[in-house]
């Protein structure tokens, strides 16, 4: 038996729902270490970095599940629904942290994503994953039909890119991490699109 398919079997043991508990303790710990002085003596910043770093981590992921099928054999697909709610969710907690416990006040919160295009850029990449996150499920499919859907959810393809400009803006100085996702975010982007190029051109 290959390692693939030693993987696949382990991985009929998960749920897809266990995405959204292991998720959701993370993110709680993260708060309670943010609560208890854990993450440092600036504590919402922390908090809120921590959250939008998840976030990136978890678009990547949701980016790799096709890929990795294609390249290992490792089928996460059942999973990526489970992760691009769980991401949607992440970096509304990021945004939260922003509005609420950083900026505070909706007056700032306004000015600051009009000001400030790190700000601008994020805000448009959550806004394209709103109707992502509304219509993962299967009524939507049914009523949408499965080839709008897919179309629809082309979305996270533009969404990745400003998550990756965002992530890229927003640090200070020279830092390789930002660097890195967003070449990732890329390179996944345009293997997507080169593969359905190469389907097209064999039909």
């Amino acid at each position: 038996m290959s390692p693939s398919k030693r993987i696949n079997i382990a991985l009929r043991r998960f749920p897809a729902w266990a995405v959204y508990v292991v998720a959701t303790l993370w993110m709680c710990w993260l708060f309670y270490l943010a609560l208890t002085g854990g993450l440092g003596v600036e504590p919402i910043n922390a908090l809120e970095r921590e959250y939008g770093e998840l976030g990136i981590k978890l678009i990547v992921a949701g980016l790799l599940v096709s890929p990795l099928r294609q390249w290992t054999g490792v089928d996460l697909v059942r999973f990526r629904r489970a992760i691009g709610v769980t991401t949607f969710f992440v970096i509304l907690a990021h945004l939260l942290v922003w509005a609420i416990l950083d900026v505070q006040t909706p007056e700032r919160v306004w000015q600051e994503i009009v000001k400030r295009p790190y700000v601008t850029v994020g805000m448009a990449g959550f806004v394209l994953l709103i109707p992502l996150a509304l219509t993962s499920n299967n009524l939507s499919i049914r009523k949408l039909g499965p080839v709008r859907w897919r179309k629809l959810h082309k979305l996270v393809y533009p969404a990745a890119v400003l998550g990756g400009i965002h992530y890229l803006w927003l640090v200070k100085g020279f830092q390789i991490a930002p660097i890195v996702y967003l070449t990732i975010i890329l390179g996944l982007i345009a293997l997507r699109y080169g593969h359905q190029w190469r389907q097209r051109l064999a039909a």
